[in-house]
């Protein structure tokens, strides 16, 4: 079974700091790298590693950048004739600082990611219609995610929005949304709801529910997740790693998860599968670096068993 992610992809340069720096503050770091990055990429290479037959749809710029994110994509086993190139813009590029803690944050040039319109997106009509399951993000302009998400609906093809960057989403568009799979803040913009424990996150996800998406996963880093639907809700609790860096563990998560569904893997199955990959993510530097294969998160699921525990 197919699925097909659209979204941006990033060359990431990487400063790896003892803290992140605070407005107005130069730190001196350790390690540099470039490594790449972007949501899309990220989980398009997440799920081709996790096994998903995957076609991956971004536009990079005509540069020494976007020539290496292609020689990668052909490496990682992506098609090269759905990579678009815009010859008037460069390609994208982040800017992250990663604290000896593993936490992250991220700046972000988009170049080519932000003309990627539904226009461009045209001679693949045809094949998103005939996909499994199409997933999504923020980081490429919100109306072509809108118009993906309308198609998408219209043709009944199923769609997984990762919701990042945060944005508010219209109930009209929720309705034609068939998962989604924000963390605690973006689960905030979402509901309003600040999520800071699992009785606000099952709230959240409850709100989001009602406003007409059929599946609803708010993750909580360290502490796991809980899936709403409306069989239930259930929550995900996971093992404790040596974390060093968080900076694709949700790009992880979801790349994993997607090819679960699209291998008809039980959602519960699925979930438990992407929450092994992010663990093993964030034991390792960088982004793509960090994506780990299927034989590596399944191993570590079998040595730390992650199951759905139903709390409704």
């Amino acid at each position: 079974m197919s699925l097909i992610t659209i979204g941006s992809s990033n060359t990431d340069l990487v400063i790896y700091l003892d803290h992140i720096p605070k407005i107005g503050e130069t730190v001196i770091g350790g390690e540099s790298s470039v490594i790449f990055g972007g949501k899309g990429a990220n989980q398009a290479v997440a799920a081709k590693r996790a096994g998903a037959d995957i076609k991956f749809i971004t536009q990079l710029g005509d540069d020494g950048f976007g020539e290496g994110m292609k020689k990668h994509f052909n490496v990682e086993g992506l098609p090269e004739q759905y990579v678009l190139t815009d010859v008037d813009q460069p390609s994208g590029i982040a800017q992250i600082f990663v604290s000896q803690k593993g936490e992250n944050s991220i700046a972000v040039a988009s170049g080519s990611n932000g003309t990627l319109t539904f226009d461009r997106l045209k001679p693949y009509l045809e094949d998103i219609a005939n996909a499994d399951l199409v997933l999504v993000q923020f980081e490429i302009p919100f109306d072509t995610i809108e118009k993906i998400i309308e198609f998408c609906f219209e043709k009944e093809v199923r769609v997984l929005v990762n919701p990042a960057p945060a944005k508010k989403l219209t109930e009209v568009l929720l309705k034609k949304i068939w998962m989604i799979t924000p963390n605690e803040s973006e689960a905030e913009i979402l509901t309003g709801i600040a999520v800071a424990d699992e009785k606000s996150a099952l709230k959240a996800a409850q709100m989001i529910l009602t406003q007409g998406v059929e599946h609803c996963v708010i993750t909580l880093g360290e502490k796991g997740s809980i899936w709403v639907s409306q069989s239930g809700a259930c929550r995900f609790t996971v093992p404790a790693v040596d974390a060093v860096d968080s900076t694709a563990a949700g790009d992880v998560f979801n790349g994993y998860l997607a090819q679960g569904i699209t291998q008809d893997s039980p959602l519960e199955e699925a979930l438990a599968l992407g929450h092994a990959a992010a663990c093993l993510s964030v034991t390792v530097k960088g982004a793509q670096t960090s994506i780990p294969t299927k034989e590596q998160a399944q191993l570590f699921l079998q040595q730390n068993p992650i199951k759905g525990e139903m709390i409704i």
